[in-house]
């Protein structure tokens, strides 16, 4: 039996507290069974040197964990001196995932940070701070268009994320850690609301994943991101006929 008594395809009970800092742009706090990532999204009037002049802006992502965010306290990455090349692959992962559903010429040369904190770590950190920070961007570009920055909301569509695998031989949506830690295939799915890819990851840990896998894989994800996305508009939705 799984956690919180899961059938195999069911989401972790899911929340997102929207505009939860009241200091950033945009924000969003969000908790995937004990899994916590605080996402804040930043605007600065500045854009990379390569995009100066082109009128085009841009979106990037850093993504880190809390020093007692698991079990065992680990080493803030500033003290070491450097990113370990998970934490650069994941905050190139939100960005690039951000960036597929924005209309970037919008922007008007500003740029949107957006800094991804994981607070408490079971599993699916990545996947929880691509779904949390499309929430933070929502304010964040709302917020240009309600002081006259920018003309127009630039986002295409929504985005959202999830993780499956196959755990002692069951297809299992939304993994917490020790169901990741002993899954025999591992997968990542980014997707957005009109059902395209951005991130399709499939990674046999422990064993092969046969095309029946794959596709029982990509049924669970698109299941699971479609109740996220829904979930997102009612947060979004619910926070904006409130002010």
């Amino acid at each position: 039996m799984r956690l919180h008594n899961r059938q195999s395809n069911q989401l972790r009970p899911t929340t997102m507290i929207p505009q939860y800092n009241p200091y950033a742009e945009g924000s969003c706090k969000i908790q995937c069974g004990d899994t916590i990532v605080l996402c804040n999204a930043t605007v600065e009037n500045k854009v990379p040197s390569f995009l100066r002049g082109t009128g085009n802006g841009w979106i990037t992502a850093e993504y880190g964990m809390l020093p007692r965010s698991t079990a065992v306290r680990v080493e803030r990455e500033a003290i070491k001196g450097r990113q370990s090349g998970r934490t650069q692959e994941i905050q190139r992962l939100i960005g690039r995932s951000l960036r597929a559903v924005t209309n970037l010429s919008q922007l008007e040369e500003k740029q949107i940070k957006i800094d991804c904190d994981v607070l408490q770590a079971d599993g699916g950190t990545r996947t929880a701070a691509i779904t949390g920070s499309y929430v933070a961007l929502y304010f964040a570009l709302q917020h240009l268009v309600t002081n006259n920055l920018i003309k127009t909301n630039p986002l295409k569509m929504g985005i959202a994320a999830v993780s499956c695998g196959i755990v002692a031989g069951e297809p299992l949506l939304d993994l917490n850690y020790l169901e990741d830690s002993n899954a025999d295939v591992d997968a990542n799915f980014v997707i957005t609301s009109v059902s395209d890819f951005v991130e399709l990851q499939i990674t046999g840990e422990k064993n092969t994943a046969s095309a029946t896998d794959v596709a029982q894989l990509i049924t669970l994800a698109q299941q699971g991101i479609k109740e996220l996305l829904q979930l997102q508009t009612k947060v979004i939705t619910e926070y904006e006929n409130k002010i």
